[in-house]
């Protein structure tokens, strides 16, 4: 009879230790995820709402890669016109981004000279 109230004292030792280690692991997880995963989300969301906002006159990439410049914007589309002219309507949420493109100055002659000459 001793032997039993030893046996169903391990087992409940050990039953509650495993719960103890489950609640530290939701703790370590939702501290994990407050403070670093819910305001680094917010983060990249707002750097993706910031960089699809354009105004007229703004160039705008499509998601299919089409760049023009913004003519007119409405709550249901976005008008853009290309180079030669011709004016598309997209949905806003076919706007990936801003274009801005990067210019590379190009090196003149007399900045690099090849070498000594006398």
């Amino acid at each position: 009879m001793l032997e039993a109230a030893l046996e169903a004292t391990k087992a409940a030792t050990k039953s509650g230790s495993s719960s103890y280690i489950l609640i530290i692991y939701v703790i370590v997880f939702g501290g994990l995820y407050f403070f670093y995963l819910r305001p680094r989300s917010k983060r990249q969301k707002a750097a993706r709402q910031v960089s699809k906002k354009v105004d007229i006159g703004e160039r705008a990439q499509t998601i299919g890669g089409f760049v023009g410049t913004v003519v007119s914007q409405t709550d249901e589309f976005i008008t853009l016109r290309s180079a030669s002219g011709v004016e598309l309507e997209f949905v806003p949420s076919a706007i990936a981004r801003r274009f801005d493109p990067v210019v590379v100055p190009e090196a003149r002659d007399d900045e690099h000279p090849e070498g000594d000459k006398q």
